[in-house]
């Protein structure tokens, strides 16, 4: 889950500085529109499933932890 979390969070930051660059050249209304959207939503979306997917992955490590010690029993 982490190197999953981890690489979500890595393409939308390449996102962020693609989409920056762009800005650069793409200045209209429709970039505006495109921007408030298409790249806004997203990115908040990945935010969150990467937490979330944090989150499931400390999770599944205390299940995967306390099983464990079970089966020690």
């Amino acid at each position: 889950m982490i190197s999953g979390s981890a690489r979500l969070t890595h393409a939308i930051r390449d996102l962020r500085v693609k989409w920056d660059e762009t800005r650069m050249f793409w200045s209209d209304q429709v970039a505006a529109d495109f921007e408030k959207n298409h790249i806004e939503p997203l990115a908040s979306q990945c935010e969150s499933t990467a937490r979330g997917m944090s989150e499931l992955g400390e999770i599944l490590g205390r299940v995967k932890r306390d099983c464990s010690d079970r089966e020690e029993y």
